[in-house]
């Protein structure tokens, strides 16, 4: 693949140079078609090669050939890159804030594993905004009656004030970490994470689309000191119905991407997603797709009475072959190495990690980084968007000449130029 040329990343970057932005989210109606992109694309070649030649030859280029040469690459990018031709960072457990003092220090003295709590996220509009994170992951516990994660019995045991937020009091789905004792947040409830993205979305409503993994959460929790921990309710098939409900209440059906809009007429969303494929940029801009974390009983549970995901929000974590594969979780991109580009390149959208437990932020280690921005994951999650100074490694996540996202290094069409790809 072709990538951004020197001269193309500064011609996009000089200020008034850049093709103009229309406001407004862009036409979708219809998700999965491409214009013929084989004949724009040579003229982009064609351009940037005159350009360089004469940047070579120490030869001044006119401003509408620069002009000329951004609204190329641009009007590229919209039509003739899919979403899954892109990669992007995210941020893991995007909502959550380490314990206080002196909560934390006596759960990591109880049980060192706790020392992977040691991170914090800012807000989510301040992570699209200022990190350019463009994938984020909210862990959910059903509370249909609300107060069932209010008390905070951790901190209540040791006589801390538990600060509970009166959002904890409400009917819906809850936002935390692990019930009582890993429980601050940026955003208490599922629907006030959702109206934090709205209200970025709406005031960038040509940004690239956001994709958020939701973990579906009802694990009971170990209570040696009897403590009377929180037990969550299960979560099944009524539960998800109520989840893709809360979903539905804070979007309209235009701003999101559901497995309905990329099936199309096709039986299976794998026969659309490895034949039709995904939206195009133009058609996905401004727009949110959910993916659910969970597979094994919890993906069954979301498919109940959905065949194919038909009528459903999230996309599932599946396998290749199942008929509702489009989205594949591979947490580590180590374990083998040709896994994630074969299923990039087949089709479907990936989501890896970088670091994992705040290991690689400790040590330093970049090998798992690397790897995973080399395996053309369209997703690189990560807790460390920017550095822990606590830990003095300057350990750190970010997409290689990425704006916030660059040209798949896998499966990007020749023409994709990574300073074209966000259109704000």
């Amino acid at each position: 693949m072709r990538e951004t040329s020197v001269a193309l990343v500064f011609l996009l970057l000089v200020p008034g140079l850049a093709a103009p932005v229309h406001g407004g989210r862009p036409d979708t109606g219809v998700l999965a078609a491409r214009d013929s992109c084989a004949r724009p694309e040579q003229r982009l070649l064609n351009l940037e090669a005159r350009v360089e030649r004469r940047l070579a030859r120490g030869l001044p280029v006119g401003r509408r050939a620069q002009r000329r040469l951004a609204r190329l690459a641009r009007r590229h990018a919209d039509r003739c890159v899919d979403l899954n031709e892109i990669q992007v960072l995210g941020s893991h457990n995007s909502y959550h804030i380490q314990p206080r003092e002196p909560l934390f220090g006596l759960l990591v003295a109880f049980s060192p594993e706790c020392l992977a709590w040691e991170y914090t996220h800012r807000p989510l509009d301040v992570q699209f905004e200022t990190q350019g994170i463009r994938q984020i992951e909210l862990d959910v516990f059903a509370d249909p009656e609300g107060g069932l994660y209010a008390r905070r019995r951790g901190a209540v045991a040791l006589g801390i004030d538990p600060m509970t937020p009166p959002e904890l009091h409400q009917p819906g789905f809850k936002v935390l970490h692990v019930q009582d004792l890993d429980f601050e947040t940026t955003c208490p409830t599922f629907v006030a994470c959702l109206q934090a993205i709205k209200a970025w979305s709406d005031a960038n409503p040509r940004h690239l689309p956001i994709m958020v993994l939701v973990e579906a959460k009802d694990e009971v929790i170990p209570d040696p000191l009897e403590l009377d921990f929180t037990i969550p309710l299960e979560i099944g098939p009524a539960e998800f119905d109520a989840l893709d409900a809360e979903i539905r209440s804070v979007f309209p059906p235009e701003q999101l991407i559901v497995p309905d809009d990329v099936r199309g007429d096709l039986p299976t969303l794998e026969e659309a997603v490895l034949t039709t494929g995904w939206p195009t940029l133009r058609a996905a801009r401004g727009r949110i797709l959910f993916a659910l974390d969970n597979g094994g009983a919890k993906r069954e549970a979301y498919l109940e009475g959905h065949p194919a995901l038909a009528g459903r929000v999230l996309f599932t974590n599946a396998s290749p072959g199942d008929a509702d594969a489009g989205f594949v979780k591979m947490n580590n991109p180590l374990v083998d190495p040709d896994a994630i580009p074969d299923l990039v390149a087949a089709g479907y959208i990936v989501r890896t990690r970088a670091d994992a437990d705040t290991l690689q932020a400790r040590s330093g280690e970049t090998r798992t980084r690397d790897a995973a921005l080399a395996s053309g994951a369209q997703f690189v999650s990560t807790d460390y968007p920017v550095a822990n100074p606590a830990f003095g490694t300057g350990y750190a996540v970010d997409i290689p000449d990425g704006a916030p996202a660059r040209c798949n290094p896998v499966n990007a069409p020749p023409g994709c130029r990574s300073a074209a790809l966000e259109d704000l």
